[in-house]
């Protein structure tokens, strides 16, 4: 996976100097400049040429919004997470195409996210990899073997992971990041930090609060909480 040149644009220093501190810890993510503003966050643009800026909104002058506009003229648009402290201007966001909408203070496993879509979408890699058509799941005296296409949804509980199939839930140890691993290949969704649904049995999206949906699954009863940040990409990957 090549690196990521990323930009960092915010009229706080502190600010600035904190998300680069958490950056680092991304090896796909090479930082190549900071501006402390709109007006210099677009000249540094166009100088060096970034995959994404992280762009925060309320800055004097020219807000984020306002830069995120102006890209979208260059020859090379870079992709736009937005990083800032007000949640008010996420539907804004998405009208400009941006990856990721990050709140300060800034969650660890929400920046994880954010730089799995990133690497996703600017370094997209098909694998060649053949993958285990079953998913083992060990319980106290035996071990389940399970069909990926007839499990519904997954979810973290008190410690646990619970996959839910059509007739019934299991339990396993495994960490949903590790269960989310395993299921690659298949039509699995993150739609929320403790949730991941197969696709295939999606019903309904229905718009809820604060740009949450929930999520109706044919022949099921729940509904399943979709994250403000997981609805944009959710959608493309249910309609034509």
């Amino acid at each position: 996976m090549g690196s990521i040149k990323a930009l960092i644009v915010d009229d706080e220093r502190f600010s600035r100097e904190e998300f680069i501190y958490l950056l680092k810890a991304y090896d796909s993510i090479q930082i190549v400049g900071e501006a402390d503003s709109g007006e210099a966050a677009i000249m540094k643009a166009i100088q060096l040429q970034p995959d994404v800026i992280f762009l925060d909104v309320e800055m004097p002058r020219m807000n984020g919004m306002e830069v995120a506009k102006s890209l979208q003229e260059l020859k090379k648009v870079p992709a736009i997470v937005f990083a800032t402290a007000y949640p008010d201007f996420a539907v804004e966001a998405f009208r400009h195409e941006a990856v990721d909408y990050l709140l300060k203070p800034f969650d660890e496993e929400q920046l994880g996210d954010a730089i799995a879509r990133l690497e996703k979408k600017l370094n997209p890699v098909e694998s060649p990899v053949s993958r285990p058509s079953k998913l083992a799941v060990e319980g106290e005296e035996e071990i389940h073997y399970l069909n990926p296409l007839d499990i519904m949804y997954v979810y973290r509980e008190d410690r646990l992971t619970k996959i839910v199939g059509k007739a019934h839930v299991y339990e396993t140890k495994w960490t949903l990041k590790e269960v989310e691993e395993r299921l690659k290949g298949f039509s699995f969704f993150r739609i929320h930090k403790s949730y991941l649904v197969n696709l295939n049995y999606v019903d309904r999206l229905i718009p809820w609060f604060n740009g949450a949906y929930q999520l109706e699954l044919r022949g099921r009863d729940d509904k399943l909480s979709v994250s403000r940040n997981y609805v944009k990409d959710l959608r493309k990957q249910l309609e034509l």
